[in-house]
């Protein structure tokens, strides 16, 4: 193997005093710390809100006088030098979690495979739910020193960015990535050119040079095949995510799996645990089939006489793990047989296959006819599989019960680890600060402690009160800026400059309703009786404001016409400005969500919500949820935390299930959440009967639905069987992670 050079870049002009955060800019660590933010925030707020959190841009914007200002102020100084003292030490790795339990397993490496990696709005490379959580996965796996090394694309053009017309249609554009704005680098060979590596499709190969994000100690390659040996069409494989063409998806998740695995070879690395998330990187066990498979043993680092089919996909099924995420059979990635013909006709011979039993690796029948199942494979070839909460698992078994005909749903071999969210990245600073002071300063090492939670009720309600209505008022704030800027620049009417929020207000319950728009999220429940709903929000007495967010697949027209039905309602007169739709979701828009909001709220068409994450970042900041009791909602509800919308059975007839739980909606608004907030007051005017549940759900759903939780279990459960694998040719230690 090549050397290969890892240099983060360094052509910022920065005093020598603080010349450091040039390097401090390339690893996302100060993203979730948030002395980190401070560090860049505290020389210029302007500026920092204007590039949109980003550090790498901001450093190398940053005017002199500006920085001449922060050397010579030295609180300053003194903030900068504890940051960069707190990151050296972070950087350790010293007495980690990982470290002090699986002492035995410190050679190990887990590649974690993933299509989408949301970890800053820096690096719009993710479209939603399935990003955020692989992010915020990488960066617990980071925090509690596991060794882990993350495989994905770099896209060219993001997602997109959502503009929404006065007509309330979604219209789409590119985001172009400014590489060397962007918080990664290039690895390059000692020629000084790009590392690349290779896969075969049909008729041609194709080229992907590989750049590196730094997620704290956790290294996050990215593929990138916009380079001068491909052609047109192939330099725009990695333009985008999820493109609804299935042969220029197939080659993506070709180029994912088999060209992540190569990736990772190239690297140096030998990864003794492979964890899909989702079916996208299933080709992967194509690919470590065929390696092993070899004769030559070309391509491994430990195979030097071939094995057969069989024993190839053992070794490989006892070290692979495979996590599901959609519960709704036509949302897996799945391809017609002609297309495997195409793309692998070449790959079966290899691996001493017919045609016919390659295609059984993935074969998935239908009632319309046969395809090639991305989870199907992944689900064969994987010994841990897991769904992502207690009812995704039961949807699950049950789904996938085929494979296994021999066996009781029940115990089909399909376990459940519900998501969590990383607790630093989203909880709010000013929240943070009261839970150093009541639940004490190592409180972010013992997250998954209940009786620590306890401590939350000593938090005084004057305090506590005070700090939520802070980040209510920022959200109106936030809101009242963006749409005053599109006004200002003459992009918007008057109807969408009241649709964009700028009647919003700090007082009155505010509720939220943020994700994407598919059509089984039904954010059309609340509209179903309007002339009830505009009764409930301009009730003079009792205002309830509205903060709708989120965004439709550009291919999804059902998605895009309910946007259209929503912001219709949004800027009808007779709302009152009480309803507002903020325009291109990203992870900056939900960050002020999340911690500005009363409640949130979620009405998922039940058991399609898979899991879902974005009521437990409200939650760990002092939001109510009032959801369908789907997903994670149906095991963190315990009649005290918050509200259920509906009951927990489902309905087969959509539109009496629609009824019924619209019912629910405007009857649990009306008699529970909008008294319990506006009445019995305090003598210091505060509701104190609204905060003792507040409390009660951050003490129930902060420790029990954290990414520290989570990627404990996938370790426990789901990694160290898998560590313990003591299989031929994979028994030698793989690389650490490095920088």
């Amino acid at each position: 193997m090549a050397n290969i050079l890892r240099d983060i870049p360094n052509n910022f002009s920065l005093p020598r005093r603080i010349n450091r955060l040039g390097e401090l800019s390339y690893n996302l660590w100060w993203a979730w710390n948030h002395e980190g933010f401070m560090t860049y925030y505290l020389i210029d707020p302007v500026l920092w809100e204007r590039i949109n959190h980003n550090a790498v841009s901001f450093t190398r914007k940053v005017s002199r006088p500006r920085l001449n200002a922060v050397i010579n102020d030295r609180e300053y100084l003194e903030h900068y030098d504890r940051t960069l003292t707190k990151f050296d030490q972070y950087m350790k790795n010293e007495g980690s979690w990982f470290a002090t339990k699986y002492p035995q397993h410190k050679d190990g490496l887990v590649a974690y495979f993933s299509f989408e990696f949301g970890l800053h709005e820096s690096l719009p490379v993710y479209a939603g739910g399935l990003g955020i959580l692989s992010g915020d996965h990488l960066k617990e796996a980071s925090d509690l020193g596991i060794p882990l090394v993350g495989l994905g694309f770099i896209y060219n053009q993001g997602y997109f960015v959502q503009r929404i017309t006065e007509d309330g249609w979604q219209e789409t554009s590119n985001y172009n990535l400014n590489f060397i704005e962007a918080p990664l680098f290039p690895l390059l060979g000692e020629d000084g050119n790009p590392v690349k590596v290779t896969v075969d499709l049909p008729g041609r190969k194709v080229f992907a040079r590989i750049w590196q994000v730094q997620v704290g100690r956790v290294a996050l390659y990215l593929l990138d095949t916009n380079v001068d040996e491909n052609s047109p069409a192939d330099r725009q494989l990695t333009d985008r995510l999820y493109s609804n063409d299935p042969e220029i998806r197939l080659s993506q998740e070709i180029l994912l799996g088999v060209g992540g695995v190569r990736a990772l070879r190239l690297l140096g690395y030998n990864p003794t645990v492979w964890h899909m998330n989702e079916g996208h990187s299933a080709f992967l066990c194509v690919e470590r089939i065929r390696e092993l498979v070899s004769s030559s043993g070309q391509g491994h680092p430990e195979c030097s006489d071939g094995v057969s089919f069989e024993e190839a996909s053992d070794t490989v099924r006892k070290t692979n793990v495979f996590t599901t995420h959609t519960p709704v059979p036509a949302g897996n990635d799945q391809f017609p047989i002609y297309l495997i013909d195409k793309f692998f006709s070449q790959i079966w011979p290899e691996l001493g296959l017919s045609r016919d039993q390659f295609v059984d690796m993935g074969r998935h029948v239908q009632p319309w006819g046969e395809t090639f199942s991305m989870p199907v494979l992944a689900l064969k070839l994987s010994e841990q599989r897991n769904a992502v909460s207690e009812l995704h698992g039961k949807v699950s078994r049950e789904m996938w019960r085929f494979l296994w005909p021999e066996k009781r749903v029940d115990d089909v071999p399909i376990t459940s680890i519900t998501n969590g969210i990383h607790t630093s990245s989203w909880l709010a600073r000013r929240m943070a600060l009261l839970f150093n002071k009541y639940l004490g300063s190592d409180w972010l090492q013992h997250i998954s402690d209940l009786d620590m939670w306890e401590q939350v009720e000593k938090i005084p309600d004057s305090e506590f009160w005070e700090t939520r209505q802070y980040y209510k008022h920022k959200l109106i704030l936030f809101a009242h800026d963006r749409i005053r800027y599109q006004w200002s620049r003459g992009a918007v009417t008057t109807a969408q400059v009241v649709a964009g929020g700028v009647l919003l207000e700090s007082q009155p319950l505010t509720i939220g309703f943020a994700r994407r728009f598919a059509t089984y999220k039904r954010a059309y429940l609340l509209m179903r009786d309007f002339d009830r709903l505009l009764k409930i929000i301009t009730n003079p007495d009792t205002p309830v404001q509205i903060v709708f967010s989120g965004k439709a697949h550009p291919a999804d027209e059902p998605g895009k016409l309910i946007i259209q039905q929503v912001y219709r309602a949004v800027k009808d007169n007779k709302t009152a400005g009480r309803l507002a739709f903020l325009e291109d979701y990203d992870l900056n828009v939900a960050r002020y969500m999340v911690q500005g909001v009363d409640v949130w709220m979620n009405t998922p068409r039940r058991p399609n919500e898979a899991s879902g994450t974005s009521g437990m970042k409200a939650a760990l900041n002092g939001a109510l949820n009032f959801s369908v009791l789907d997903g994670w909602w149906h095991e963190a509800y315990n009649g005290r935390n918050g509200w259920a919308i509906g009951g927990d059975e489902d309905v087969s007839d959509p539109n009496l299930q629609d009824e019924q739980d619209a019912r629910s909606l405007y009857d649990t608004l009306e008699n529970e959440i909008i008294p319990l907030y506006y009445k019995n007051l305090s003598d210091e005017n505060l509701p104190t009967d609204w905060i003792a549940m507040v409390k009660e759900s951050i003490r129930t759903l902060a420790p029990q639905f954290s990414m520290q939780r989570m990627v404990q279990e996938y370790m426990d459960n789901l990694y160290a069987p898998a560590l313990q694998a003591t299989i031929q040719p994979e028994k030698k230690p793989g690389k650490k992670n490095t920088t």
